[in-house]
């Protein structure tokens, strides 16, 4: 796209979006924003126009971790800002490339009680790479080559970048010489290669260790050839995690997630891969680990060096992974196969007694269907369509530990390390519209779908080919367990028996109530035929999840779950 003789600050926004690949940006209307609004529109980058700005954070999140590029939102002043913070915290701690833009005052209306006159920058600060005003018109190509760079993690982690400009800024005009073609055209950076000693390091770590186990996580996306051929080459135990789902095809024989315990209490090498050791990896505790050692592959900082740095190569994963496979050369692995074996039996077996578990899960009391039904409904559907090559979102408290456990998809998307549920629905549609030749399915808790229910309407509008499937029992069902078993009665955790599909139907989407597990098949395959969608899945309010059971809902002191906490006070004790 040629430059025209003089822009104004909007317009050498859009065009800097536009020579980026930026197709789509989502977004909230507002006065302090409508230059760079109308300016999207002018060069013909999609606005996907939304009904809350935390939707807007979350379906750009989305678009980035499906395409691995930068995933934009626009949102307006003051308020359209502080709706969207949700979002930008959410991307922030899991680490994905989000460009933020929004709009102030004009400069003469600053600190004078202007509309909407807020210092955005002060609050976005600590959950963003960066975050400035941009002022001076002739400096928004440098800090949207600068912002750019920090949100695709150049020099650092990759995570959420913030800019934003005063309205007098956007319309004031940009002489052509100061527009330089270096600031506002993609740049091609290599990625980073490791040191030939921590080679070798990681290859006599992996080829000496008797029970390695292998964890991925998100800075392992780009890696996933590599780590198969790791596996293969290895034939050690692998664990993915949520940030990683599909990575590895789920029938490769390293594949032991139904052994994840006792495969982290047993290994003597513990590999992550792009994978912090988070409250989901018990933070890497000696008391959880026992005795192993730690090699920690990734190019992002902080899933280096978090609680056990062991022996860490900062470099691509991929290069990494490739590189200690050569210098391996004909190096036997000192495995020890029996355990191996041990590990992939158990979880042969365990899968199979669980999808045995799914259907032949009882009806409540109540007489509604077990959520593990509707988990075996969606399994079932999911699977008589690979050439759709499925994109599976979930969403939720309770329910998302019934799906963590029992559903598994080619790319799958979930509320990630910052436990942020109502994520479902925006991440869908965002799914749903930059893979259109994908089949997107959300499958989300009522209490969760609430938070963004309303973007449904947006789905409609933009036509959006995604299907929504709400567990309903009227709960939050992970806090009314606790409350009940903990505290002896129920306060404030009851939602209403509402009609979701009657709600979707309002905004003109498809949508059934389903109320009996062999009506499933049937309204599935409807769904699937007109979407966008909705099906309100009636479940029993009985069913007691794993996290409602291990100690998620009531917080123990020092590890996240009730069994890890105990083990850890006795290490600790000695």
């Amino acid at each position: 796209m040629t430059s025209p003789a003089e822009e104004n600050g909007a317009a050498i926004i859009a065009r800097f979006l536009a020579n980026h690949g930026v197709a789509r940006v989502y977004g909230l209307c507002g006065g302090h924003i409508m230059p760079i609004w109308m300016a999207l529109d002018a060069v013909g980058i999609r606005i996907v126009d939304v009904r809350d700005e935390r939707a807007a954070v979350h379906m750009a999140q989305a678009e980035a971790e499906l395409t691995g590029r930068l995933g934009v939102a626009l949102v307006t002043a003051g308020p359209g800002l502080t709706n969207a913070i949700t979002g930008i915290t959410n991307a922030h701690v899991s680490r994905a490339p989000v460009l933020v833009l929004s709009g102030a005052p004009p400069r003469p209306q600053e600190n004078r009680g202007a509309l909407q006159d807020l210092d955005h920058v002060q609050l976005v600060r600590p959950v963003t790479r960066y975050a400035r005003t941009v002022r001076e018109p002739a400096l928004v190509p440098q800090e949207l080559a600068e912002a750019f760079a920090r949100a695709m993690g150049e020099g650092g982690d990759p995570g959420p970048s913030y800019l934003d400009f005063p309205t007098d800024t956007l319309r004031a005009q940009v002489p052509a010489p100061i527009v330089l073609s270096e600031l506002m055209q993609p740049r091609v950076i290599a990625r980073s290669v490791p040191h030939p000693d921590s080679v070798s390091r990681a290859v006599e770590l992996l080829f000496s260790a008797r029970r390695p186990l292998v964890i991925s996580g998100r800075g392992a996306r780009g890696a996933g050839p590599q780590l198969v051929a790791l596996l293969d080459r290895l034939g050690c135990p692998y664990l993915d995690t949520g940030e990683s789902r599909g990575l590895v095809p789920d029938d490769h024989p390293s594949v032991a997630a139904a052994m994840r315990g006792q495969a982290m209490g047993e290994a003597d090498l513990i590999v992550t891969i792009g994978r912090r050791l988070d409250f989901q990896l018990a933070y890497g505790s000696p008391a959880i680990f026992g005795e192993a050692r730690f090699l920690r592959i990734a190019d992002a900082p902080s899933e280096l060096r978090d609680n056990r740095p062991g022996t860490a190569i900062l470099a691509d994963p991929a290069e990494t992974l490739a590189a200690i496979l050569a210098a391996a050369g004909n190096r036997t692995p000192d495995l020890d196969g029996a355990w191996a074996e041990a590990m992939r039996e158990g979880h042969r077996a365990r899968s199979l007694k669980l999808q045995a578990a799914l259907r032949g899960a009882p009806d409540g009391t109540d007489g509604r269907m077990h959520p593990n039904r509707l988990v075996a409904a969606i399994r079932d559907a999911v699977a008589a369509m690979p050439e759709a090559r499925p994109i599976l979102v979930t969403d939720g408290g309770d329910f998302l530990s019934f799906a963590r456990v029992g559903l598994s998809a080619e790319t799958m998307l979930d509320p990630g390390p910052f436990g942020c549920i109502g994520v479902g629905v925006p991440y869908g549609i965002a799914a749903a519209l930059a893979a259109p030749d994908r089949t997107v399915v959300v499958a989300t808790g009522d209490g969760a779908f609430g938070f963004n229910a309303i973007e449904i309407d947006t789905a409609v509008r933009h036509a959006a080919p995604v299907l929504i499937i709400v567990a309903n029992n009227a709960a939050w069902q992970i806090e009314v367990h606790d409350q009940t078993v903990t505290h002896g009665r129920v306060v404030g955790t009851r939602l209403q028996e509402a009609d979701h599909a009657a709600m979707a139907r309002a905004f003109g989407m498809h949508a059934e109530r389903v109320a009996r597990a062999e009506d499933l098949p049937g309204a599935l395959a409807r769904a699937l035929a007109h979407r966008p969608a909705l099906l309100d899945v009636l479940v029993t309010a009985d069913a007691v999840s794993s996290d409602a059971k291990s100690g998620l809902a009531w917080v123990p002191d020092l590890q996240p779950l009730e069994t890890w906490d105990r083990a850890e006070r006795a290490w600790r004790e000695g």
